[in-house]
């Protein structure tokens, strides 16, 4: 599938997602409302204590499939991109944790998910926040402007992850920080994932393999390269996901055993 093609569902897929939660509902990795079928990637990413500090749809528009704001360690006054903000979770945190004086920008393609983020912006009451409408290939910030960069389960659905990475680096200010959730493949997966788009859009099938990810990272400029696994799947995890899908379970999930996982993953541009 061409780059264009993928592009195009990920945008319809996440629009339908904001839609689904401003009418009230719960946003899920595939687009799908029910909250059983984001299971496990989607759920349980935040304590209590952070979702309290948030209006509910921004919660319910979480897609990710980690805390990359539990992951940065992150300063007052330092300023912070979010490649695929969507509701805008992740930006909202992190403009709490750079204030009075640092920034948090979102990024996002999809008109809905920008709408919804302004919206839980708003009643937030969150001033240090600016969400941009953009592509994660094409980042619409200047060379060294931002002091770190995360990102939540998100470069995994870019067809051209090398350029999500060089323009990650390109951004960043001398030693600035790479601190992004994402899904990682740790070993051969089975062609039938790879080719339905719709685990693509559910933030499995576009995964990179661990080792492919630190070589990209290493490719684009970036310097001390770690990866961290913070939760890996199993074959009851992929069969609820995969039946979900219409996927043929008995004949993939003994093959995706254990091979997915979700990582922390963290680098920095060289000083």
């Amino acid at each position: 599938m061409a780059s264009s093609e993928i592009k195009e569902v990920v945008k319809s897929k996440y629009g339908e997602a904001a839609r689904q939660v401003a009418a009230g509902g719960t946003a899920c990795c595939g687009g799908a409302a029910d909250l059983s079928l984001c299971d496990p990637i989607t759920s349980d990413l935040y304590t209590e204590s952070q979702k309290s500090l948030l209006p509910a749809q921004a919660v319910a528009a979480s897609l990710g499939c980690g805390n990359p704001t539990a992951l940065a360690k992150l300063e007052p006054g330092e300023i912070v991109l979010d490649l695929g903000s969507g509701g805008g979770i992740d930006v909202l945190l992190s403009a709490r944790r750079v204030a009075p004086t640092g920034k948090a920008y979102g990024l996002d393609m999809t008109d809905e998910m920008l709408a919804l983020a302004r919206e839980n912006q708003r009643k937030a009451g969150v001033q240090n926040v600016e969400f941009l409408k953009g592509e994660i290939e094409n980042i619409p910030l200047p060379e060294n402007s931002v002091d770190v960069v995360i990102s939540n389960c998100v470069i995994n659905l870019s067809a051209d992850k090398d350029r999500v990475l060089r323009e990650a680096f390109r951004v960043l200010r001398p030693g600035g920080r790479f601190a992004v959730s994402d899904v990682v493949v740790r070993g051969p997966v089975p062609a039938d994932i790879r080719r339905s788009v719709e685990l693509w859009v559910g933030c499995v099938a576009g995964a990179m393999d661990e080792s492919d990810y630190r070589a990209k990272l290493a490719a684009a400029g970036f310097a001390e390269i770690e990866i961290e696994p913070t939760r890996v799947y199993t074959v009851e995890d992929a069969r609820q996901f995969l039946t979900a899908k219409g996927v043929d379970v008995d004949a993939i999930a003994p093959q995706v055993d254990g091979k997915f996982a979700s990582a922390f993953i963290r680098a920095r541009k060289p000083a």
